[in-house]
């Protein structure tokens, strides 16, 4: 089945952009996924094909409005009917590496890119819209955000990545960070591939990399290392805080 991509955008020359070339680009043109870039101007409702206006209450910017999204939204869902309809937001949840392996697992995704002060409130429960956040950053648009959203969900169809292993040990499959590779030449400026991963020993390497990314994310993403041990994570001196108890 054929992963199908919609994006709602004001841009729409810019898909498929970077998806176009390497692994992605090769999928596409295979038909493992497909690409459709909607102009969300065309179902603006006046003759001069406006898509925002001024903020409500005030304030600097425009708003993009909820009765042009709504038809855009719905003619999306009409192609697609089993896709979810994602905005991205900087106001949305966190993107995880789980919730892509979920969407990649589905039909496709219809992906609503934000431009100037992002988009009127009511869409979001009017159409049953899920908003998502690539980071604690504000981008000039959705469009590079859902190019990231596109990429991480492509990577994973099945024949993408070539061998079906690839993507198993990478960073957040797993809850941790992905353990540090090397490669020849053996020394670079004094700087030497750790021994053990020239034994040839395959037990203790697959420790040593366990390890590596256990200690990683310790000390690099404490807040995942809380989450996959599953308690809080002590003060960098290893005291331990008293509960008193009223």
């Amino acid at each position: 089945m054929t992963f199908a991509a919609t994006v709602l955008t004001l841009y729409p020359e810019m898909f498929p952009g970077p998806l176009g070339v390497s692994l992605a680009g090769r999928a596409l043109r295979e038909g493992t996924w497909a690409m459709d870039a909607v102009q969300i101007r065309d179902f603006a409702i006046d003759k001069h094909k406006t898509v925002d206006d001024t903020p409500a209450g005030g304030g600097a910017g425009m708003v993009l409005r909820v009765d042009v999204l709504a038809k855009a939204i719905d003619s999306a869902r009409e192609a697609h009917p089993g896709c979810p309809v994602i905005a991205m937001t900087p106001r949305g949840k966190p993107l995880t590496q789980e919730r892509v392996r979920e969407l990649a697992e589905g039909p496709g995704v219809i992906v609503l890119c934000g431009r100037f002060e992002g988009f009127d409130e009511r869409i979001f429960e009017g159409r049953n819209v899920e908003e998502v956040s690539v980071g604690d950053i504000v981008l000039s648009g959705g469009e590079c955000a859902a190019l990231m959203l596109l990429d991480a969900c492509i990577r994973l169809l099945p024949g993408v990545m070539g061998a079906a292993s690839s993507g198993h040990e990478e960073s957040f499959e797993n809850g941790l960070l992905e353990y540090p590779h090397y490669t020849r030449p053996a020394e670079w400026e004094g700087r030497t591939i750790p021994e053990v991963l020239r034994s040839g020993d395959h037990a203790k390497i697959a420790g040593w990399r366990k390890r590596r990314s256990e200690d990683d994310t310790r000390l690099r993403r404490p807040d995942l290392w809380e989450r996959h041990t599953g308690v809080r994570v002590q003060p960098a001196s290893g005291a331990r805080h008293e509960v008193q108890d009223d």
